[in-house]
């Protein structure tokens, strides 16, 4: 058995303890890849693609609502009338930018994408975290990095 196999295993039993549908599923589908040759031409997309591929598919269900008809402009309106709308509003732009800085800190220092992983992993199957983690990990890590070489 590969290293790699021991440790999608080991994430697999932390997935199963945890009860984390999530990361068992994901972990599932990995070993089957791994272990079947159309694995070989799935990894490279989705390494490459993968983190598009996910944005992509949260995008969608995040603007359902607005498909439907349950959101429209007049709820758009009357939300923008309190503070916490507002406070929403600037999150979102703040997470954007620090996910604009992971992806390029994860493309120049690909060596910390395993504690990023990691971090990810234990949120998820320990404190039943979200699996956005890496990108916006990757974001927070840029923003700290660019702050201490700011202040040096």
């Amino acid at each position: 058995m590969s290293e790699s196999t021991i440790f999608l295993m080991i994430l697999l039993l932390i997935g199963v303890i945890a009860k984390n549908n999530s990361l068992i599923i994901s972990i599932i589908v990995l070993l089957l890849l791994k272990y079947t040759p159309i694995g070989d031409r799935v990894f490279p997309y989705l390494q490459s693609k993968g983190i598009n591929l996910g944005v992509t598919v949260i995008t969608i269900a995040v603007l359902v609502p607005i498909a439907t008809g349950e959101i429209g402009f007049k709820h758009l309106g009357e939300a923008l009338k309190t503070p916490v709308a507002w406070i929403a509003l600037l999150s979102g732009i703040a997470v954007a930018l620090l996910a604009k800085g992971g992806v390029n800190l994860l493309a120049t220092s690909p060596q910390i994408t395993a504690a990023l992983v990691l971090g990810t992993v234990l949120s998820v199957a320990l404190f039943k975290g979200v699996a956005v983690g890496p990108l916006i990990g990757a974001g927070i890590a840029y923003l700290f990095i660019w702050i201490v070489d700011f202040i040096k």
